[in-house]
């Protein structure tokens, strides 16, 4: 079975990102959370590497709850004797004797369907797993540490401080149910920082902003999935919103250089803007940009009310978007636009 081509593409162009890949010859990576959009992608850039360029080749053990989703999203990868799954929660304690050189913490549930509908198990992956990871790194004197965070840990930030750099942070009500995400990554991050005071653990820390590409959930509950979705499935695209809402779409293959650029690159203890400053786009001028982008499917944008229920909570934020200078000097920058990043979406579905 033949690697799909987008996705083809798209490792080459990491790979090809100017970073010490060799670093990971030879070693073990621990990918927590490994089912999950963003951190499947970095399974896949090691597997890729060991397959052009590793030798010896790195291990990949990749951390999941579900072992059928797994084995169904790496299926490409079956009888790989450099992939190996660890099932269990993150949350429970971690029984693993392998040797771990780099260690990298991306379980966790991003999307807001899961806010309202999960908020306890939202919130224990971000402070009960980076607990169990943290030590398990500190333990193997491990080589390096990556926690996901999220651009939702600076709140609501007044227009003035956007777009937003590291150290701009906004309001967060902790009596807010939707807060269970914000709030627990902000204690995620200080909890690396912690362990790196006192353990010497090479904590980093990754934000990523609205993230988009191959392998996305098209039910993720998001509006850019949806659009996705209605895309792929050759359907409208029905605007539950007034589409006033701006945010900064960045294509996956650009974030995962960023989050592998800060592993290898990145100070310990800070923490990254990982985005598409230049990616800003209304959700209305989204919506029409996926249509006129495949005409020959003759669809169009509708209008309706929105009916989420009580899980989706919807973000108060109408405008965000990161300031990418810090790791900018990193030598890090998202090259895809809006435009050519959802034309290889939609066709990697296809």
């Amino acid at each position: 079975m033949p690697r799909n081509n987008i996705i083809q593409e798209d490792l080459e162009f990491i790979t090809g990102s100017d970073l010490p890949w060799s670093v990971f010859e030879g070693k073990t990576v621990l990918i927590a959370g490994a089912n999950g959009f963003l951190p499947a992608y970095m399974v896949e850039t090691l597997l890729y590497l060991n397959e052009k360029v590793h030798t010896p080749r790195t291990k990949v053990i990749a951390l999941v709850r579900n072992i059928e989703k797994a084995r169904a999203r790496f299926k490409y990868y079956q009888q790989r004797e450099d992939l190996q799954f660890l099932v269990q929660d993150v949350c429970t304690p971690l029984e693993i004797i392998d040797r771990i050189d780099y260690i990298i913490h991306a379980a966790s549930q991003a999307s807001p369907k899961y806010f309202g509908r999960d908020p306890v198990g939202t919130l224990t992956a971000n402070i009960l797993g980076t607990r169990n990871l943290l030590d398990l790194a500190k333990d193997r004197n491990a080589a390096g540490f990556l926690f996901f965070s999220s651009g939702e840990v600076y709140g609501t930030v007044d227009p003035s401080q956007i777009p937003i750099n590291e150290k701009n942070y906004g309001y967060v009500d902790p009596t807010e149910v939707r807060s269970c995400y914000a709030e627990s990554k902000r204690m995620g991050e200080t909890m690396c920082v912690s362990w790196a005071h006192q353990y010497r653990v090479p904590a980093k820390i990754v934000r990523p902003f609205h993230t988009y590409g191959p392998g996305m959930a098209l039910d993720d509950g998001r509006v850019f999935a949806d659009f996705v979705a209605d895309i792929v499935n050759d359907r409208n695209i029905v605007m539950k919103s007034d589409g006033s809402a701006v945010r900064p779409f960045c294509y996956l293959a650009d974030a995962v250089a960023g989050f592998f650029t800060v592993l290898l690159k990145g100070q310990v203890s800070e923490a990254y803007n990982i985005g598409n400053d230049k990616g800003e786009i209304s959700i209305l001028d989204l919506a029409e940009l996926l249509v006129s982008t495949f005409p020959e499917k003759k669809l169009k944008v509708v209008r309706q009310e929105r009916l989420t229920g009580n899980d989706y909570l919807k973000s108060p934020i109408a405008r965000n978007c990161p300031n990418i200078s810090k790791i900018g000097k990193l030598g890090w920058k998202p090259t895809t636009s809006a435009k050519e990043g959802f034309r290889r979406t939609v066709r990697s579905f296809l």
